[in-house]
């Protein structure tokens, strides 16, 4: 009789990167409510005493900088679904596993980068 090998981390494996991931999407989501609150409260910083030039010339770089304050922010939002998602496939014990090869991805990967689903071979042959 073959022994069907169930190719998948152990569930107290699964515990560790849970908690792993549990953390940095706490960290994550804390940093997206002050990216967002940085961003609805961007016309607010009290420059009424300062010349009509100065505010124009402001005004340029302050659109660049809240530019890319949105764009951190939507970045931050995909962050943080990749780790919610993450931590569905743990419930689904798929947790880990590569989506293209079916192999596990490696630990240290997974250390790094929580909300991986390729193994570094599966990433390198997408180039």
């Amino acid at each position: 009789m073959s022994e069907n090998k169930i190719n998948r981390y152990s569930d107290d494996d699964l515990q560790e990167f849970r908690e792993l991931i549990e953390g940095k999407l706490k960290e994550a989501n804390e940093d997206l409510v002050l990216l967002r609150e940085s961003l609805s409260h961007e016309g607010d910083h009290g420059t009424d005493d300062t010349s009509r030039t100065f505010n124009m010339m402001e005004d340029g770089s302050e659109t660049m900088m809240r530019e890319e304050m949105a764009q951190l922010a939507v970045r931050q939002e995909k962050f943080v679904k990749n780790l919610e998602n993450a931590l569905i496939r743990i419930e689904n014990k798929t947790y880990g596993v590569c989506r293209v090869t079916g192999n596990l991805i490696r630990k240290e990967r997974l250390k790094l980068v929580p909300h991986a689903t390729l193994s570094i071979e599966a990433k390198k042959a997408q180039g």
